[in-house]
């Protein structure tokens, strides 16, 4: 009689499947969670995939045929070739690229700076600095340029590339980040390390840093993405054709090129494709750090 029930229980426990984090789940469960992330990736990667298919078709094809067409008849480089000819595209990518380095080396720098003052430090105001960083999460970029424009004409910076990375070299939100990585440290750490005769320097450099390097590819990388894909600030300060970052050069594309969006498409993956290769690049360590705790061993 107990031969039956075994079999029987064992043939329940066969339709669950056990996930990573303890939990068991159907298979039906499991059917439903696949097909709503196969969604969600074609939500979120179809248009940049219909954008690379777009860029990559003969002009003899109707982009508007229905039932619409994704895979080109004739593969073509012809529309990145176009884009080179039109624009100084070399050009503009040298200028964001410089951009984004200073960008991404001063918000290391900052960000890691006031974030390790604001959880390791004591002194007077800090509950009311941390008040502040989370307060300017809540005020729209858009509502300050006016002031910024006139404080970056006023230092003699305007149309200049120091002025396009200079008022946004540390954003709220990275500043949070090392807060929150550094603030998991345990105190005896620091406290053994005081006996030990560091200074606050010392500690920041031998201790901190070294313990946080998955929130800084984090800061790293999100101070990146937010200076190559920044677009009205650098449309605003910059007058020179000459000093025009990669997103305000391709905006001429729209234009000159309104009629043949595969040209336009070109543009945009020229755009996008450093982001993606980079983030591909450094996905491990993006969210390892976004879960980032504690002191590594």
């Amino acid at each position: 009689m107990s031969l039956p029930r075994t079999h029987g229980s064992g043939a329940r426990r066969a339709r669950h499947v056990l996930l990573s984090d303890g939990e068991t789940a159907t298979r039906r469960e499991l059917v439903v969670r696949y097909l709503l992330l196969l969604v969600v990736i074609l939500i979120s990667i179809g248009p940049f995939l219909w954008q690379l298919a777009t860029s990559l078709k003969s002009i003899g094809e109707d982009l508007y045929s229905m039932p619409p067409s994704f895979w080109p008849e004739e593969f073509t480089l012809s529309a990145y070739s176009q884009v080179t000819e039109v624009i100084p595209v070399w050009s503009y990518v040298g200028n964001s690229v410089f951009v984004a380095v200073c960008n991404v080396s001063l918000s290391l720098i900052g960000c890691a700076l006031a974030g390790y003052a604001l959880a390791r430090l004591e002194f007077r105001g800090k509950l009311l600095g941390i008040g502040v960083f989370v307060a300017t999460l809540l005020i729209p970029q858009e509502s300050s340029m006016i002031a910024l424009t006139q404080l970056v004409n006023g230092m003699g910076l305007g149309n200049t590339l120091v002025a396009v990375f200079l008022p946004t070299m540390m954003s709220a939100i990275s500043v949070l980040l090392m807060w929150n990585a550094f603030l998991a440290l345990p105190k005896e750490v620091d406290e053994a390390a005081i006996v030990d005769g560091a200074n606050t320097w010392q500690r920041f450099l031998r201790l901190g840093l070294p313990s946080v390097k998955g929130t800084l590819a984090v800061v790293a990388l999100l101070a990146f993405m937010g200076s190559w894909n920044d677009f009205l600030w650098p449309l605003l300060i910059l007058s020179d054709p000459d000093k025009y970052t990669l997103t305000v050069g391709l905006n001429y594309l729209q234009g000159t090129f309104a009629d043949n969006p595969r040209v336009v498409a070109a543009g945009t993956i020229i755009a996008v494709a450093p982001l993606v290769v980079l983030f591909l690049a450094l996905q491990r360590v993006f969210f390892r750090g976004v879960a980032e705790g504690g002191v590594k061993e």
